[in-house]
């Protein structure tokens, strides 16, 4: 990072386009308009195919030649001594509908628990609809608990402290899943499909607003295949949080900011992370949370992943080094979304924007609920 705050490009880049970013000065710079693509509604997936049963599209960083598999054919994709790396994170039932005095039902995401000095269970919220949040309207959620506006975050979320049942059990009783905004059900509200859905097998820790998406595909199944074909399995966790919905605003990438989102990495993972880098075996991340969680780690540890918590915003960007990921198992993403722009920095942008142009011509389903692509 640069003392102006903008990010500055690596020299150890992946990809043939990706080095034009390198040049100093204004041509350093990565417009966000240069990764939108064209995608038709239909393509966006609405439910998931049976697990396992995806299509997927194999992409090669280097030539950028692609082919189509399925999910089923990942374990003979990875090699004995491969380390494949998995999000564990569980979605939390965050979103929630209250009632007001007046009887108007109100929509509630919790999204992360505020820092107080009070002792109060003060929640960070987005509110539909917004206007009814005033400070000190008071917000029933069933007969067992209740939320009371306190005012809004510098980044305009609101705040509700929270009074009655405990969160955690008020949300088991009354929540629901937190459905990205591009899938649709009636009412907006998951169903209890989406329940299972929307969460993975290997699911562990609580703490997730958002589900780490490329994990959806395993079952139990493949995960024992996987196995028996000497890959070693490390989970690690980090918390997906409302950044992996928030729009790219601005032109240029190193305008953006990220969100923070906190997470853990047991020792074990840790030490076969490490253990693969050093011995030159392939570090396989599934999903672009997995990948930040590993990247930001040896940022900060000098090139090797360290155990324990901790808290990241980085952003991944064309120009980036990957100090520790070789290979990576993630969905189709958003046009224009720090996803994507991360997918791109790994494979280089003009190869995934032609893997993806292929795609929608071959019927693939995007976002959370869709097909999967595997980059090595």
């Amino acid at each position: 990072m640069a003392s102006d705050g903008t990010r500055t490009p690596s020299t150890a880049c992946v990809g043939p386009e990706i080095r034009r970013v390198e040049d100093s000065g204004e041509n350093a710079r990565v417009k966000v308009q240069d990764f939108d693509f064209d995608l038709p509604p239909e393509s966006i997936a609405q439910r998931p195919s049976p697990r396992g049963t995806s299509r997927l599209m194999t992409l090669d960083r280097l030539t950028g030649s692609f082919a189509h598999r399925r999910v089923s054919d990942l374990p003979g994709l990875l090699r004995a001594g491969d380390v494949l790396v998995l999000n564990d994170t569980r979605v939390i039932p965050a979103r929630i509908f209250g009632t007001d005095a007046d009887g108007r039902r109100t929509e509630f995401l919790l999204v992360q628990r505020a820092a107080t000095a009070s002792g109060e269970d003060v929640w960070e919220c987005l509110v539909r609809p917004g206007r009814r949040a005033k400070p000190g309207r008071i917000f029933d959620f069933g007969d067992r608990g209740k939320g009371t506006v306190a005012g809004k975050t510098d980044e305009g979320r609101y705040l509700v402290s929270m009074a009655g049942t405990p969160v955690d059990a008020l949300l088991a009783e009354f929540g629901s899943a937190p459905l990205p905004p591009y899938i649709h059900r009636p009412g907006g509200v998951a169903d209890a499909q989406d329940a299972l859905d929307y969460q993975t097998v290997y699911a562990r820790e609580p703490g997730a607003i958002a589900a780490p998406t490329a994990g959806l595909h395993f079952t139990e199944t493949l995960l024992t295949q996987i196995r028996a074909r000497g890959v070693l399995v490390a989970p690690l966790t980090l918390h997906v949080g409302l950044g992996t919905f928030k729009p790219v605003k601005v032109e240029r990438t190193e305008e953006h900011l990220m969100d923070f989102e906190s997470g853990t990495v047991p020792a074990e993972s840790a030490t076969l992370v490490n253990d693969a880098v050093r011995e030159g075996r392939r570090v396989v991340a599934v999903g672009t949370t997995s990948v930040r969680t590993l990247e930001a780690s040896a940022r900060l540890h000098g090139g090797s992943v360290a155990p324990g918590p901790f808290s990241t915003d980085l952003f991944l960007t064309p120009g980036e080094e990957f100090k520790i990921v070789r290979a990576l198992l993630t969905n189709f993403h958003l046009p224009r979304s720090t996803l994507l722009m991360l997918v791109s920095a790994f494979a280089g942008r003009e190869n995934v924007l032609a893997a993806y142009r292929a795609a929608v011509e071959s019927g693939y389903r995007f976002f959370s609920y869709g097909d999967a692509m595997f980059i090595a």
